[in-house]
């Protein structure tokens, strides 16, 4: 099936380089400008151009929408900009009705979208819903991310029955020089030469203008070439404060589970019995895609007797040694505390993982899940969402 033929259409949308060449590429097919399309449109009987529908979506990825309402006034924006490219190019004055019938939404707020499987899910369940047999795909789509998801995206379209999918035939940057043409702002610059500069000194331990002058060479460097890809949006100066700010909260907590953990963890080792219980443990961490996810796993890492050793889908994998480590972990300290960096006092008001009702032990490939959705220990059924969209 191909644009010209579906009656209904769905875009995903997100802010990208091609997303004003991709809307244009849909809308002269629906309209029936571009090749044949009219003939193809008559041969299937899907009826007359008037009876097409547009849908483009912003599958939202954050995981509080309340906590972020720069981003949700974003998605709002760019949706609204979408329409008023579709009026322009159907050449429509500002009172003349539309030939065809334009639906724009923000989808997901209620999932925590993280991999391609999450984005795929979410926006296949919202055309089965609408009726939708076609999507077309932005060839800069990243949803999420800086990451490009759309190779992964698009094979999860394709095992989907009775919905096909295209990606838009339109001219795209050239990958390979991506990373230079794409110029961060300066406040993105800044940053990234500061944390780089003083890194390199702590680590040569500010040695002396030899360190200086290198450090402040391979700085530049590092601003040049990452700081279009570390950042997704402008750098707003007293946002960055206040975030630092918390890190400088967060960081003693941290070292004081870090030296809690230790000590539990000694005992361990020097107890003659050696009293380990290593599990596997799996839970959907309440925190967004992004550095704040690489922040939790690493701090969970940092901690002895818990090591992430993988996030897939929506799920944190972590081996945990002992029971205290499993009890810590399911308390949620750590992740409040990531939470309170990103989101502030108010972001760390949730429920733990435990009170989620989301322990998962896997221990000798035995699945404790049924037993735990039945124990009053965690109050509520695995399955069950927080209160924060997780």
């Amino acid at each position: 099936m191909s644009v010209a033929s579906a009656r209904r259409v769905l875009v995903p949308v997100g802010d990208s380089v091609t997303l004003r060449n991709t809307v244009a590429y849909v809308v002269r097919e629906v309209a029936g400008t571009g090749t044949d399309t009219a003939s193809a449109a008559d041969d299937t009987g899907t009826g007359a151009v008037g009876d097409r529908e547009l849908h483009f979506v912003f599958p939202v990825a954050w995981q509080n929408r309340d906590l972020n309402t720069e981003a949700a006034g974003e998605a709002e924006d760019l949706l609204e900009r979408v329409e008023t490219w579709v009026r322009d190019d159907l050449g429509l004055a500002d009172d003349e009705e539309s030939p065809i019938t334009v639906t724009t939404a923000v989808i997901g707020a209620d999932e925590y979208l993280f991999s391609p499987t999450d984005y795929a899910e979410t926006i296949l369940e919202y055309a089965r819903a609408n009726g939708i047999g076609h999507v077309v795909l932005d060839p800069e789509y990243r949803p999420g991310s800086q990451a490009s998801l759309l190779a992964p995206l698009a094979v999860e379209l394709d095992l989907a029955e009775g919905i096909t999918y295209e990606e838009a035939p339109v001219e795209r940057p050239v990958r390979g020089r991506r990373l230079i043409r794409r110029p961060a702002n300066l406040g993105a610059v800044a940053t990234v030469f500061g944390v780089s500069f003083l890194f390199y000194q702590v680590i040569g331990g500010f040695a002396g203008t030899f360190d200086f002058v290198t450090g402040a060479v391979s700085a530049a460097i590092a601003a040049v070439v990452f700081s279009g890809i570390t950042f997704d949006r402008g750098i707003q100066p007293a946002r960055a404060v206040g975030t630092l700010l918390r890190w400088a909260v967060y960081l003693p907590y941290l070292f004081w589970q870090i030296a809690k953990a230790n000590i539990q963890v000694a005992y361990i080792v020097l107890h003659p019995s050696m009293p380990i219980d290593p599990s596997i443990e799996e839970f959907h961490p309440a925190v967004p895609v992004g550095l704040p996810v690489t922040s939790l796993a690493n701090s969970i890492t940092l901690t002895p007797g818990t090591v992430t050793v993988d996030i897939r889908k929506r799920n944190f994998y972590v081996h945990a040694l002992t029971q205290s480590s499993r009890d810590d972990l399911y308390a949620g300290g750590l992740e409040r505390g990531i939470r309170f960096v990103f989101f502030g006092r108010d972001g760390a008001r949730i429920p733990s993982p435990r009170e989620r009702g989301q322990r998962q032990d896997h221990r000798s490939g035995t699945d404790e899940h049924a037993a735990e959705a039945a124990s009053p220990e965690t109050g509520a059924d695995p399955q069950e969402r927080g209160g924060d969209g997780s």
